[in-house]
């Protein structure tokens, strides 16, 4: 009966957390790791503020690491989404600000790494020529639902 009951548990999130319809992606969009857009309907948004890092989970300095950044920022989104009882899946809608636009590439294969099933965000890529703090290399934002009604399996769009 426990078992069961985990099994049942396991789906239900599990289905929770590809809430959302994700367009069909051009080869172009797909090899830069973005939807042309999301869609839902209903459901609960978190909005997530922009984040950065300059120390890393065990408080080492990575001023001026893109890599290392990056990496930081999404752990910090995503103990941000816990919290919410959401996760990295649930983003619908990515704002990230880079100081060097090269390492864009960077980012993309990170973002493919997070979003292994191709459901990217709605996302925009903006260079910045300067950052509340020395050393900031990446800002992130995102927007994030969970319970939607909207799926691959329940089309919103017509």
């Amino acid at each position: 009966m426990r078992q069961l009951f985990i099994t049942v548990l396991v789906l239900i999130l599990s289905v929770s957390a590809q809430a959302a319809q994700y367009m069909d992606k051009t080869e172009f969009q797909a090899l830069r790791a973005y939807s042309p857009g999301v869609i839902t309907q209903g459901g609960k948004i978190i909005w997530v503020s922009g984040q950065t890092a300059l120390v890393d989970a065990n408080g080492q300095d990575i001023s001026n690491d893109f890599d290392a950044q990056a990496k930081q920022v999404f752990r910090l989104i995503d103990q941000i989404l816990n919290k919410a009882n959401a996760q990295l899946e649930n983003i619908v809608q990515m704002t990230v600000f880079l100081k060097d636009s090269k390492n864009g590439e960077k980012l993309q294969q990170i973002r493919k790494d997070i979003f292994q099933n191709g459901n990217y965000p709605a996302s925009s890529l903006i260079t910045a020529s300067g950052f509340a703090r020395p050393g900031i290399e990446i800002e992130i934002q995102v927007v994030a639902v969970i319970n939607d009604e909207c799926s691959k399996e329940h089309l919103c769009s017509h």
